[in-house]
């Protein structure tokens, strides 16, 4: 059999000058010569950092990953990439998505690596590294973090979709500080990401689904001995992939994406899938577009049972049998030909997987919830299109009509969403403008708009809200997010005004103002931008450089893949 000719080789089987440095300051570490002689080197891309709690698990992860690398007969090599950690990072953590996709895209392209493991755990640090690993194309495969152990309050389970509930609660006057306490002493209670089906879960499982990980990765919580376990096979399988030549160019096809849009209609995942799905496939070069997330999220049910959409906790989904519980119930609509990580199909994968507990995870038959998936919306608020969750909002909403009630930004949102002189009442629609992802910049979290204080004290649980900006995974509400174009480009959002009727229709995919063209028009001519613009550095570039929601809020320069042929030497 012919010896493969490994990509590290042009660092460490060079002769002469350059080989004799590339080889002796990795000797440092105290590296034996036959190390680096003929074996995979597999790269560990770690985001640990104390600054990203979610991830804080990292470095013991990782040496697991290294003793399957070695077992395997690789050699793993560490290295550390920004780390995002949505919780802390201000003023958002996606602001820094697509810096951190260039760190890994960079890191691994320049260094004598043939194959890469990611360490992915909070929301960002998935689609990032994913991207980065993307556009160089050499063997990659998912390691997820793993959700944490579920919350305990008061005798009853919480995760952090109570976060919102809590917030409410204390506004109204029905929580007291002294009980929001106690729910967050005992709200985060190991290692992990995310206990509910929030943006980091969904992450995990869109990995998953897509093929780039081994199965059950996205359901093994955090403290588990088995995520180490997962963690070890991993490192193996990299090996493997590296000696068969396998990249991301030959997992992510097409149907790939249409599997993990599928399945992510399935769990309910979060509205944040869109904009990282369809990230990835631009670094791919896989023409994935926002319609497609509509399409084949129609006719899939709801088939697991879990918050914010429904009543249980990640814990239990992989008691209940883990995504493969959900993947084998939803064979009949995926194509299951579609290659893995372990290259095997998705339908060898999952074929014999099984539900446990059939409160978790149902069966197309008797599904959780016959609404479920990611609905686009079209409309002349959002000529590009705007997302909204059904399963985690209020049916009655879903067709409405209603009196704009207008923020110009986030700022102008907290000045006046508790004054008791705000003209709103429960029929009215809340608009949050400059909160896309030049306006805030980075598109934040805030879509969720909390409703007014006025109205939570007559009872009210639930409005319509639209935003340029994004949701929390963990987040539930009738609430229209992503609106392209966002109000700081120029789109009919940003010349919206108190009064303007509003309405919704999520049967007919419509979201309109009641404004003539004619009207719309004299608008936008006399629209001034007023969102706050960079003066330098990475915040003025992504400004120049993001893209609009609608196409995965990547900067353009970032799309698509410069592959992994070696820089020239400089010694």
């Amino acid at each position: 059999m012919e010896q493969q000719i490994l990509r590290s080789s042009q660092w460490f089987a060079r002769e002469g000058k350059d080989g004799f440095i590339y080889r002796a300051w990795l000797k440092k570490q105290g590296i034996p010569a036959h190390e680096l002689e003929g074996k995979p080197v597999i790269g560990i891309c770690n985001t640990w950092s104390e600054l990203t709690p979610c991830n804080s698990h990292f470095r013991e992860l990782a040496e697991s990953v290294k003793r399957g690398v070695i077992e395997a007969g690789g050699y793993p090599l560490e290295f550390p990439v920004m780390s995002l950690g949505e919780t802390l990072i201000k003023p958002t953590a996606m602001l820094y998505r697509n810096l951190v996709s260039m760190d890994v895209e960079e890191s691994v392209r320049a260094n004598p690596l043939d194959g890469v493991v990611l360490l992915c755990g909070c929301d960002k640090t998935t689609p990032a590294l994913v991207m980065g690993a993307c556009s160089v194309n050499l063997p990659t495969i998912v390691v997820s973090g793993g959700a944490m152990l579920t919350g305990r309050h008061m005798g009853r389970s919480i995760g952090t979709s109570d976060i919102w509930r809590f917030s409410e609660e204390l506004r109204s006057g029905k929580m007291s500080t002294e009980e929001l306490a106690m729910a967050e002493a005992g709200m985060c209670r190991s290692d992990g990401h995310c206990a509910v089906m929030g943006t980091a879960s969904t992450m995990a499982c869109m990995v998953e689904a897509l093929g780039l990980s081994l199965p059950q990765n996205a359901a093994i919580p955090a403290p588990d001995a088995a995520r180490k376990v997962l963690a070890h096979l991993s490192g193996m399988e990299i090996v493997k992939m590296v000696r068969d030549n396998r990249r991301p160019s030959d997992i992510l096809t097409r149907e790939a994406f249409e599997n993990a849009i599928m399945v992510n209609a399935a769990i309910g995942g979060s509205t944040n899938f869109v904009v990282h799905l369809l990230a990835i496939a631009g670094r791919i070069g896989v023409n994935v577009t926002l319609e497609d997330i509509d399409c084949w999220s129609t006719n899939i049910p709801l088939l697991a049972n879990l918050q914010p959409s429904g009543l249980y906790f990640m814990e239990d989904l992989y008691y209940a049998g883990g995504l493969p519980a959900v993947m084998n119930a939803l064979l009949p609509h995926l194509h299951k030909d579609c290659l893995t990580a372990n290259s095997n199909t998705i339908g060898d994968n999952y074929r014999h997987a099984v539900s446990y507990n059939k409160e978790v995870v149902t069966s197309l038959e008797t599904p959780f919830n016959n609404v479920s998936g990611i609905v686009v919306l079209k409309g002349n608020i959002c000529e590009q299109g705007a997302v909204l969750k059904p399963s985690a909002a209020t049916p009655r909403l879903m067709q409405h009509t209603g009196r704009a009630v207008v923020f110009e930004d986030i700022d102008d949102y907290k000045r006046r969403i508790d004054d008791p002189q705000l003209e709103v009442d429960e029929n009215s629609v809340l608009v949050l403008k400059n909160v896309g992802p030049k306006g805030y910049p980075g598109m934040p979290e805030v879509g969720n708009m909390g409703l007014p204080a006025k109205l939570l004290a007559q009872g009210v649980t639930d409005m319509v809200r639209i935003s340029d900006g994004r949701m929390s995974g963990t987040g539930f509400g009738t609430v229209v997010l992503h609106v392209s174009p966002e109000a700081a480009a120029g789109g009919t959002l940003a010349i919206l005004q108190d009064g303007d009727m509003i309405t919704i229709d999520v049967a007919g995919r419509t979201l309109n103002a009641a404004i003539s063209p004619e009207e719309i028009a004299r608008r936008k001519a006399a629209w001034q931008p007023s969102y706050p613009v960079a003066q330098r550095g990475y915040v003025q570039l992504y400004q120049q450089h993001v893209e609009q929601a609608h196409l995965g809020a990547d900067l353009d320069f970032l799309k698509g893949s410069s592959g992994s042929d070696v820089a020239r030497d400089s010694h």
